[in-house]
């Protein structure tokens, strides 16, 4: 959530950065709301200062067996005005709150401006795909041929876009999962935790998934929970409500979940295999950072992704998102594509993002700075440290063999007992 005085002093940065990222807001009546709420506070502190004087002069009057009845009319009035007010200023600010949480997060000055996806700009490129003697297979091919991923027998138990890990599929999966944790843990300096796969409404506010994404989260309505989207919102708001030690910053965490995304309004685009399902796997990597340091964070969140692209040896690129295609609460965000030869295209495996100050006001989540201060809110960055459905696709199409195998990159065997190659059992 933006801090009302910058929509205050700067309403036309507002507007043009809410247009550029095309989520207009609200910002001439959020003004006007603003000022008739000033209004409202300063007549009812005025009243407030005359009823506490006239209560004085009352207290007064009664010691010297004075007449107070009028004045106690006056305040009894006051009062009455005093109430209707308090009245007039809560439904004002519940209406004021509802427009402010709809307002994006500002982008950074350094973020390109664009009119779409298309705009994006490719930053960099690491490593070659495979040059294969060969037509190769895509995932699904691979996956059938070997028996290790069933999307069939996933759809009979929940739908279209779930899948079953089988055999050295579940293990491949598995060994994804527990290498990139070792590797953040040990290498990065990141803290595991495991968090519930389940958030409550304030959490995912917190994180600016609500209200603008509810349309695309699994609600249990019975308890009024949600299926998180990413472990991005639980991790996030494990310092909700805190004022956090300035000399600590940055906190790092990185945490495994299922995600769960119900892709409402994804007709039409490439839903096969992995490329778009309702619940994968990810490790995500979230940070708590001091105002002044965290886009040098962000350099270093995202090369802690790319460490792992790099270890399993894809083709990866980095790509800078335009304004137009940042996330509602993001203030910059880089892309990990990588390449994925039996689909001849470039998939998204993660994002990495500074959201600076909007989602710490919406937890209200501080830190008191080091030599002490009063609190200021923390900038909060979170990246995928990565999905493990889109690189899966990609390593098994990278890895492929001339009679359908798929190889096991080396820094996975460890994890997979050894095994050097996934084939038919």
């Amino acid at each position: 959530m933006l801090d009302i005085q910058i929509i205050r002093e700067n309403p036309d940065l507002v507007r043009k950065a809410s247009a550029d990222k095309k989520d207009p807001a609200e910002v001439d009546r959020i003004l006007a709301l603003d000022e008739k709420r000033r209004l409202l506070i300063k007549e009812t502190e005025t009243l407030k200062s005359d009823r506490n004087s006239a209560s004085k002069e009352v207290a007064r009057l009664k010691k010297q067996k004075g007449d107070a009845s009028a004045l106690i009319a006056e305040m009894k009035r006051v009062s009455d005005r005093i109430k209707e007010l308090d009245g007039q200023l809560a439904g004002l600010e519940g209406e004021l709150r509802e427009l402010m949480i709809r307002v994006p997060n500002l982008p950074h000055s350094s973020v390109k401006h664009g009119e779409s996806a298309r705009d994006n700009e490719i930053l960099s490129e690491w490593g070659e795909g495979p040059a294969f003697g060969f037509e190769p297979l895509d995932h699904l091919q691979l996956a059938s041929r070997l028996d290790i991923i069933d999307f069939p027998r996933g759809a009979k138990i929940a739908g279209t876009g779930f899948g079953v890990y089988k055999g050295m599929g579940a293990l491949l999966e598995r060994a994804l999962i527990n290498f990139m944790l070792d590797t953040h843990t040990r290498a990065n300096g990141y803290r595991e935790v495991f968090p519930p796969f389940l958030a409550n409404r304030e959490s995912a506010f917190g994180t600016a998934q609500l209200p603008k994404a509810a349309d695309q989260m699994y609600l249990i309505g019975d308890d009024n929970l949600f299926c998180i989207p990413t472990a991005e919102v639980p991790v996030t708001n494990l310092h909700r409500d805190e004022i956090l030690d300035g000399a600590v910053l940055p906190i790092r965490y990185c945490a495994y979940s299922a995600c769960f995304r119900r892709e409402a309004g994804s007709w039409g685009k490439d839903t096969k295999g992995f490329l778009r399902v309702h619940q994968f796997n990810k490790v995500e990597l979230v940070k708590f950072t001091r105002a002044e340091n965290s886009y040098e964070e962000l350099e270093c969140l995202t090369r802690d992704a790319e460490g792992i692209l790099e270890a399993l040896n894809l083709r990866y690129r980095r790509v800078g998102l335009c304004d137009a295609d940042l996330s509602f609460g993001s203030a910059k965000t880089y892309d990990l594509e990588v390449w994925a030869p039996g689909e001849r295209a470039w998939l998204e495996a993660s994002s990495c993002s500074n959201f600076e100050d909007f989602q710490a006001r919406r937890m209200n989540l501080r830190y008191r700075p080091e030599g002490g201060g009063k609190p200021v809110f923390a900038h909060t960055l979170n990246g995928s440290g990565v999905a493990t459905s889109r690189v899966i696709v990609a390593l098994l199409e990278t890895y492929q063999t001339r009679e359908g195998n798929v190889r096991v990159p080396d820094v996975l065997r460890p994890y997979m007992h050894g095994s050097e190659e996934i084939c038919r059992s």
